[in-house]
């Protein structure tokens, strides 16, 4: 692997299911609990490893909130993102669609025009020193209800952001049914917005219909249960529906039990349009470069074969068609040198 990992390291990649107070790094964690010290969130990085080790996806849930606890004011929001801009930079992470929860901010007093504001300083920032771009989906948390759903459908429609493509759905699916959001969800498409809410990670086959047939979805994230309903997955490749995969991600929270029983071959093999991404990297351990190296075990591909993959996270995105065509362009030039 030590040959395909170098190769995996330099390749310009995009990624589209990558959260943003996930991705912050244990540094930036560390700095953000200094700063609040009122926080159970541990302030030395290397104890954030085993602050990061989760029972369940109840418990990642709960962790992940209390490091969303931590973004208090507009300046922790521009620092977070420049600083996950950094970090993607280094991975050659080309195009970034970062899943941004307004509400997590806006809720905990940030008022939501410094909000936005702050993430497209930072995302502007980050782009002309990084060259890494960055694009925004807005996501309901699920847990919080109906008045989250409001509220971030009105920051994302009302308070449009340069940087918004796409409109989501995360948090738990146990006992949050997708259905409910399904006016919002009609709010942000007649908006000009994508619809690519979570479905199928720790529910089944029906959520991902649900999602696909109530909120429009154009992307699924995750999709993990899919490989469990043969007509679901018939349907996804049919209609070029790809699924944003995060293999590490789905170990972490006990979606999945084992990485070798991880179903991306199945839906390879159904023909769905498969993207790798890391979800919350961090957290769990891993980063992009990681999860290309895990999805190339898990499908035994070579060079080529990771290059193709990250082609499909390019067709997958909502990059304009020059820009794919300049990033398809980018990966073949680099894997007719790299890739020999």
């Amino acid at each position: 692997m030590t040959d395909l990992s170098t190769f995996i390291a330099g390749l310009p990649k995009a990624e589209l299911h990558v959260h943003h107070v996930g991705s912050a790094s244990p540094r930036i964690v560390a700095e953000l609990a200094a700063r609040h010290p009122d926080s159970a969130v541990p302030t030395d990085p290397e104890a954030l490893a085993d602050y990061f080790v989760f029972q369940d996806f109840a418990h990642f849930i709960e962790v992940y909130l209390s490091v969303v606890d931590l973004i208090r004011d507009a300046e922790d929001v521009r620092l977070l993102t420049y600083e996950i801009a950094r970090d993607m930079a280094r991975q050659h992470i080309r195009y970034a669609e970062l899943t941004v929860t307004p509400y997590s901010s806006t809720s905990r007093g940030i008022p939501d025009a410094a909000f936005v504001e702050a993430i497209e300083d930072a995302r502007k920032s980050a782009e002309a020193d990084f060259g890494t771009v960055l694009r925004w989906c807005y996501d309901i948390p699920g847990e919080a209800g109906l008045a989250a759903a409001e509220e971030t459908a009105r920051i994302a429609c009302d308070l449009r952001s340069e940087g918004l493509v796409s409109f989501g759905l995360g948090g738990p699916e146990i006992g949050v049914p997708r259905p409910q959001f399904k006016p919002y969800f009609d709010r942000a498409i007649a908006a000009g917005l994508h619809s690519v809410p979570h479905a199928g990670e720790t529910t089944g086959p029906q959520t991902i219909w649900d999602a696909l047939n109530e909120l429009r979805a154009e992307r699924i994230g995750h999709g993990t249960s899919a490989v469990q309903d043969p007509k679901l997955l018939a349907h996804l490749a049919e209609h070029r529906i790809p699924l944003e995969v995060c293999p590490t991600s789905n170990i972490a929270t006990r979606a999945v039990a084992t990485l070798d029983e991880h179903p991306i071959r199945q839906m390879v093999e159904a023909g769905v349009l498969v993207t790798i991404n890391s979800d919350d990297p961090p957290m769990f351990g891993t980063d992009l470069n990681t999860e290309y190296e895990v999805a190339a075990r898990l499908l035994g591909l070579d060079a080529a074969g990771v290059a193709a993959l990250a082609k499909n996270a390019v067709e997958a995105s909502f990059l304009d068609a020059e820009g794919k065509a300049r990033l398809g362009a980018e990966i073949d030039a680099y894997t007719a040198v790299a890739g020999r």
